[in-house]
């Protein structure tokens, strides 16, 4: 119980100082902050939830210490409770026979939480947080529109020898493309800690169900038209707009994310498939245009099922009845 209780400590400890890296100024500071959710999810998917929520107290305890109360809230509400739902999900399983929840893989048919309803759940988290730190500039979309006009501004007149101001065209164009930024950044941050601290507990021994197969991940059916509706919703104004342009970019990075499920399955056959993924991802890394294709892949697939009739060709032919 005691190497139970330092673990958690430990994760908290250590989540908190990359969150409060942040006062620092440092460039590599970013990336410390979009890893800060890492230690704790890793504690909660390789020794349980409750050492996960037990980090994430000690930290908001830590930062609430060390700097305020309100950040320590808001570290709470943006990091700590997504890292322990999202681990807690990843390790949520039910006996196939009698419907009790499990959380270890010795036990005999095991049905662990679907990939593509965490997914979801991840794109849920995103689309609160990106609310939520818009919401923090104001209560509407003129306030907010306002406050980040200010901001930009203000940023883009540090940065050049001249006086910017807010009607400035660079200031317009930053406005409209902060929520797309910023939620498909916290959709992104959010699924890479997941993978991430997934991947350290399988390789230090102490994932305790097996490794899922990614490749076959697919969102549920009503996805695609919640995107749909979102999308529609995304050409209105006001809150109502914000709100589905943030619905549509986390939806769409789902989509991507599936893209790169399918582009997995379908090269399975393929001489130096190694050298065929390596260049696709640099592809991606390297040209953000190509996004759109992996998102178009991953919407062709929810619509037409490209891999499960390119897995059914695979199969071998039925014997003949004699």
């Amino acid at each position: 119980m005691m190497a139970f209780g330092l673990i958690a400590l430990i994760a908290g400890a250590a989540s908190a100082l990359m969150f409060a890296s942040i006062v620092s100024g440092a460039l590599i500071s970013l990336v410390l902050v979009c890893l800060a959710p890492l230690p704790l999810m890793l504690a909660a998917i390789a020794w349980g939830p409750l050492c996960g929520a037990i980090g994430g107290l000690a930290a908001m305890l830590v930062i609430g210490g060390a700097l305020s109360m309100p950040l320590a809230l808001g570290y709470g509400l943006a990091i700590a409770l997504p890292a322990w739902w999202l681990g807690h999900l990843a390790m949520l399983g039910r006996s196939a026979t009698g419907g009790a929840a499990v959380t270890d893989a010795t036990a005999l048919h095991v049905e662990w939480y679907p990939l593509g309803r965490i997914l979801l759940w991840i794109a849920a988290l995103a689309t609160l947080l990106t609310a939520g730190s818009l919401l923090s500039l104001g209560t509407d979309a003129s306030a907010i529109g306002d406050a980040m006009r200010r901001g930009f501004a203000r940023i883009f007149s540090l940065v050049s020898d001249t006086t910017v101001t807010e009607s400035d065209p660079r200031v317009s164009l930053m406005v409209a493309v902060t929520p797309v930024l910023v939620a498909a950044s916290q959709m992104t941050t959010l699924t890479l800690n997941l993978w991430l601290a997934a991947k350290v507990s399988a390789v230090s021994g102490k994932l305790h169900r097996p490794w899922p197969d990614l490749s076959s991940t697919s969102l549920p059916p009503m996805t695609l038209v919640a995107l749909c509706v979102a999308l529609a919703f995304s050409f209105s104004g006001g809150m109502i707009g914000i709100l589905a342009v943030i619905v549509t970019t986390v939806l769409m990075v789902a989509y991507a994310l599936i893209g790169l499920a399918v582009l997995h399955t379908i090269t399975r056959d393929l001489a130096n498939r190694g050298f065929w993924l390596a260049a696709a991802y640099a592809i991606i890394f390297m040209f953000s245009v190509s996004l759109v294709l992996l998102t178009a892949l991953g919407l062709a697939d929810a619509v037409f099922g490209f891999r499960e009739r390119y897995l059914r060709s695979r199969q071998p032919p039925p014997l003949p009845t004699p």
